[in-house]
């Protein structure tokens, strides 16, 4: 039962238990699939008493789950449940495969879709070039870091000031000077390009729908000969990619729209 003060509001104690949730949550990722109470104590500073207890209490409610391993703990079906639910309500994740498939065709690199998660960018699809020998690739359910093209183009668009905020929490003046100067750019060209470890980099444009930007395409390569000058082969069909993408998304909306007001 959530505690009130006698206003019908939710107590400090209550809306903290539930941010504590969301952080606990927060913790798992492609390679984090299981966590013990001591690795969820250790990344929230919370003694492991506490963090067993949060644990434990989440398992009671289906957010998460026992571990094969004995003391661990791993997502449950109800956040299995919600993901389906919010991934299907996502209407360009079920028109961007055809057009993910092609833009990779035509350019011979991995692309990818993402979505903005909860801290910043989650990458949702992923269609894999496989024409060349090596593959560079990300896991979908990834979630994206300040450096990555994806993330500065959301940053670029986002009507949310505080997400910068949140990604560059502990970054160094410098880091956050070079982050804000990519962000801009990615605002006033279109797309943004970045470069990864290892020689891999990424370019990057949004797709937008009626309420502003719904997610963004991103093409990966590892070529270092790759042209990705303004009005190259690669940036050309990327942008044409996501055009085409933001127009059949508006599309789709509105003709459901009709379809519900005609009813």
């Amino acid at each position: 039962m959530v505690n009130t003060d006698g206003t019908g509001e939710a107590s400090g104690s209550d809306i903290q238990a539930v941010a504590r949730v969301g952080q606990i949550c927060s913790l798992f990722g492609p390679n984090t699939i299981e966590l013990t109470a001591a690795d969820v104590a250790e990344r929230l500073h919370l003694n492991r008493t506490t963090a067993y207890r949060y644990c434990a209490s989440l398992v009671a409610a289906g957010i998460l789950e026992r571990g094969p391993r004995r003391g661990t703990f791993v997502l449950g079906g109800l956040m299995l449940q919600l993901g389906i639910h919010a991934l299907s309500r996502r209407q360009v994740v079920e028109i961007a495969p055809r057009h993910l498939t092609e833009l990779g065709a035509a350019v011979r690199m991995t692309a990818v879709l993402s979505l903005w998660g909860a801290r910043g960018p989650v990458v949702a699809l992923v269609e894999e070039d496989t024409s060349r020998t090596a593959v560079v690739t990300v896991r979908a359910g990834s979630q994206l870091d300040a450096t990555a093209a994806q993330t500065r183009v959301f940053l670029g668009h986002l009507a949310d000031e505080r997400a910068i905020e949140g990604l560059t929490e502990g970054a160094s003046s410098a880091q956050r000077a070079e982050l804000e100067a990519a962000v801009y750019t990615a605002r006033r060209a279109g797309y943004c390009i970045a470069s990864q470890s290892g020689g891999v980099f990424s370019v990057a444009a949004p797709v937008f729908d009626e309420l502003g930007i719904a997610a963004t395409v991103g093409l990966l390569g590892a070529d270092p000969h790759a042209d990705l000058s303004p009005g190259s082969p690669i940036v050309t069909q990327l942008l044409k990619t996501t055009r085409a993408l933001s127009d059949e998304l508006r599309n789709t909306r509105e003709a459901r729209q009709n379809e519900t007001s005609d009813v």
